[in-house]
């Protein structure tokens, strides 16, 4: 087919910006992180991350290592998983009361994107959930560092801040080139303490990240080229290390993979399996990528029907048949991709996460309202994302 037909490669964008922070990356790169703080002029951080991190060494030590940069650090504590709007309000209060002058965040996904909302609030004022969409958080945030402890989110280079609304019993997404952190530090060593289950959660996140950007309406050549990267390290790696976090080439291999898709992510943003996930995480409180895992296997073949041999390329990218019409070949990657949910501990419906039919119609609403689906190469109808939950039931 040519490259406008059915099954044909869609033009990228002629002219694309390309988003990305600085990066330090490497074994042993944590101490890094205090050197950036005062590089950036930090004189007083805000350090954000969660309970289970303060009782790990790292926060000890990044304590320590913002001491021995000369800087006052304060702490706010309290992100959850899926962290929500009023969270964000504390840990914007902690960073007033402390007089802070920019943040270091030390976690996942829920606490970088804590980080990012408390200096949205430092810079712009109001309420979190008022910044929901596309750059309408326009004032420049102070000086962000982050320090990803999970091989998945993409948060540490992404453009993207997902909050829990419990009010609406969804999340929203805000999007916005000021919500790049201005350095992120991936120190592979770090990914050793993270349960085998959060491992797997993450790597499937990694694995939905780098093939919605794939096939994103917004790709480029450059986000082709990482969200392949990215796909072969996860499939090469993700199962070794959810067996042995302290294997070192699995480690460095997913961290790699995490960070190429989140810059194939932030800049060819992502589709309906994160427009539909968003809304369950927030419903259900569950783990955003178990629920990546379970809806991604049914949106590829949804998206197949225009764009299957993106599919087909993917497919090859893992050494998986690309023999026969590419619609096949799409359901055959689709098949392989519930397959390596299964070996990594992935449920392969919603009901264990607490979906019931009851939920699809607000699930489908809110899906419908995210700001990922814009760029999801179908266009979807009400009916057909509604059938998608129902599928996934």
């Amino acid at each position: 087919m040519t490259s406008d037909g059915e099954f044909g490669r869609r033009r990228a964008a002629t002219v694309a910006k390309f988003h990305t922070p600085e990066i330090v990356l490497g074994r042993g790169a944590f101490p890094e992180a205090a050197i950036a703080a005062a590089g950036l002029g930090i004189q007083r951080p805000l350090i954000v991350s969660d309970r289970k991190i303060e009782q790990t060494p790292w926060y000890e030590r990044l304590v320590a290592d913002l001491r021995g940069q000369g800087l006052e650090s304060g702490s706010y504590l309290g992100v959850s998983p899926n962290p929500r709007a009023h969270e964000i309000a504390e840990g914007f209060s902690a960073y007033q009361t402390h007089a802070a002058d920019g943040i270091v965040a030390v976690g996942g996904g829920s606490v970088i994107d804590a980080a990012k909302g408390i200096a949205v609030l430092a810079s712009n004022g109001g309420l979190i959930l008022e910044y929901e969409g596309i750059d309408k958080a326009r004032r420049p945030l102070p000086p962000l560092v982050v320090v990803p402890t999970t091989a998945g989110s993409g948060a540490d280079v992404s453009q993207f801040c997902i909050v829990n609304n419990p009010d609406r019993r969804t999340k929203v997404t805000i999007i916005g080139r000021t919500l790049v952190p201005n350095v992120t530090v991936i120190d592979p060593t770090m990914l050793t303490t993270a349960p085998p289950e959060v491992t797997a959660q993450a790597g499937m996140d990694t694995l939905t990240h780098c093939i919605e950007a794939y096939v994103s309406l917004a790709h480029g050549s450059l986000t082709d080229a990482l969200a392949l990267e990215s796909l072969t390290g996860v499939w090469a790696n993700l199962e070794r290390l959810v067996d042995d976090r302290t294997d070192p080439v699995a480690g460095e291999e997913m961290a790699l993979a995490s960070l190429r898709a989140g810059m194939a992510f932030t800049n060819a943003i992502l589709g309906a399996t994160h427009a539909m996930s968003h809304p369950v995480g927030g419903h259900c409180d569950a783990p955003h990528g178990t629920i990546n895992a379970v809806l991604l296997p049914h949106v590829i073949r949804y998206n197949a029907l225009v764009c299957a041999d993106d599919f087909v390329r993917l497919s090859d990218a893992v050494g998986l048949s690309t023999s026969g019409d590419p619609r096949t070949v799409a359901d055959r990657l689709a098949d392989a991709v519930a397959r390596l949910g299964a070996r990594v501990g992935m449920p392969d419906t919603l009901g264990p996460l607490g979906v019931e039919t009851v939920d699809v119609g607000l699930l489908t609403t809110n899906a419908l309202a995210d700001s990922c689906m814009i760029t999801n190469p179908r266009r979807p109808e009400e009916a057909e994302i509604a059938d998608l939950y129902r599928q996934a039931l």
